[in-house]
């Protein structure tokens, strides 16, 4: 098979990248079913509660660990880190199907995606090292959010298929299986070195750093108050998509399936359309108009209950508005970071977009069961508003890559390679680079692709 340049599959290293990416979502997928099956065995019909959870501890441990794994990423060898996380990954899933008590549930649930807080991030900013070019990277970007909606989509129909042959329980073998393969295809790569950050400071400052690119970056402070829109509109569907076809339409599995599937498709084809929207549009009014979209979707929302048409029509413009918001949001943390950042700016993403569904999920659920799935919808859906409202506030119209600014004379010392920034001249002994050594920065004014690091802690102000 041939590849045009522009693509990301002319890049061998991530063909097979992206080969366990998919391998080992599908292999997710199948657990969430079988964990499903596992808690109705195990605790009948308490089995929503067990499952419900099971997935905030997966939540927890995401917003919990994400960070810590971000902020210490680049002093491990990245190949042996995800290496090594998806083999703890698969030894973990390998022990489900000998559960018999709810607590070893929880248990083992959190140790799987406390490897999944460390692997995810990591392997999210990995991809920028590999496919320099902003168009390869764009179009790798729309792929992974395709492989994750044919994830949805096609897991609960292989799961229906394994399950024509095998237990409940040999899903759980397939995933472990599929983690392994997944660790296989990374090991026999060889990736490139993560540049090492010029940052000092204790565990704690590392710890936080990430967060704190995210604070002090305009287009990054917009970004975390999309997060609580996306979170919004995919909580809604999510949770209560079953509730609205069974319970209010009267109608099965198969057509409980469907509107998921409607919110699937209408995500994969603004992901097809994304790379050649980003050629022309900005992505700050690309992710906006996307927020925007899911604020209608859910405002509209309780208009649309009563047939599946009228539902399907709205998932669609719901999946539409997630792939919009969502996908470009790779280039957003790309370009707001030195690489030597990237791990803990990754990672301060994924933990903070899994905090709001953390408190998205029961939210919605709750407000559904309490007061109506419409009365859910409208005040779910002012919630996603008011976070378009701050994103659209705290993200700059103009937001210029590069910025002039004014660096103050200075003598400190951290670890640096010899860029424009540090052409001072050596005595011989201060090592390959990167190196730490005490050196002077005379006081200059000039412009650059402005980043938040250990020279430019605070944005520029006009």
């Amino acid at each position: 098979m041939s590849f045009r340049s522009s693509s990301p599959f002319a890049n061998a290293t991530y063909r097979r990248l992206f080969t366990a990416q998919v391998i080992a979502l599908m292999g997710t997928g199948l657990t969430t079913i079988a964990l499903a099956l596992l808690a109705h065995d195990l605790a009948g019909e308490r089995a929503g509660v067990v499952l419900g959870t099971a997935l905030a501890l997966k939540m927890v441990a995401y917003v919990t660990l994400a960070p810590v794994v971000g902020a210490f990423a680049h002093r491990l060898p990245r190949k042996g880190l995800l290496v090594a996380l998806d083999l703890g990954r698969a030894a973990m899933v390998l022990c489900l199907p000998f559960v018999d008590a709810i607590w070893q549930i929880y248990l083992l649930v959190f140790l799987v995606n406390a490897c999944s807080a460390g692997f995810t991030p990591t392997f999210q900013a990995t991809i920028p090292d590999i496919l320099t070019e902003e168009e390869t990277y764009t179009k790798a970007l729309t792929w992974s959010r395709l492989a994750q909606d044919l994830e949805a989509l096609a897991s609960p129909l292989l799961a229906g298929l394994a399950l024509l042959v095998l237990a409940s329980s040999d899903l759980f073998v397939l995933n472990g299986l599929a983690f392994l393969g997944s660790a296989a295809l990374v090991a026999s790569l060889t990736l490139p070195r993560a540049r090492a950050p010029e940052r000092t400071g204790g565990w704690r400052a590392n710890l936080s750093f990430g967060l704190g690119i995210f604070r002090r970056t305009p287009r990054l402070r917009g970004l975390m108050a999309l997060n609580v829109t996306v979170a919004s509109a995919s909580a809604m569907v999510i949770v209560n998509t079953v509730v609205i076809v069974q319970d209010r339409l009267g109608l099965g599995e198969g057509q409980t399936a469907l509107a998921y599937g409607c919110a699937g498709i209408g995500s994969m084809v603004l992901a097809l359309a994304l790379p050649r929207l980003l050629e022309r549009v900005p992505e700050r009014r690309i992710m906006l108009s996307g927020g925007l979209l899911l604020v209608a979707g859910l405002g509209g929302a309780p208009f649309a209950l009563g047939s599946m048409v009228t539902l399907g029509a709205v998932w669609a413009l719901l999946g539409a508005g997630l792939s919009l918001a969502q996908t470009p949001a790779g280039r957003l943390l790309r370009r707001s970071c030195a690489a030597g950042d990237r791990p803990a700016v990754f990672s301060a993403q994924f933990a903070l977009s899994h905090l709001c569904w953390l408190v998205l999920y029961p939210l919605g659920g709750w407000l559904a069961g309490a007061l109506g799935v419409e009365a859910a919808f409208w005040m779910v859906g002012g919630v996603a508003c008011v976070g378009l409202s701050l994103a659209a506030w705290l993200w700059p119209r103009e937001d210029r890559l590069v910025l002039e600014h004014i660096h103050a004379a200075e003598d400190h010392e951290h670890p640096h390679v010899h860029d424009e920034h540090h052409p001072h001249d050596h005595e011989g002994w201060e090592g390959p680079e990167p190196h730490v050594h005490p050196h002077h920065h005379g006081a200059v004014r000039h412009a650059h692709p402005f980043v938040i690091d250990g020279h430019h802690p605070v944005w520029p102000t006009r």
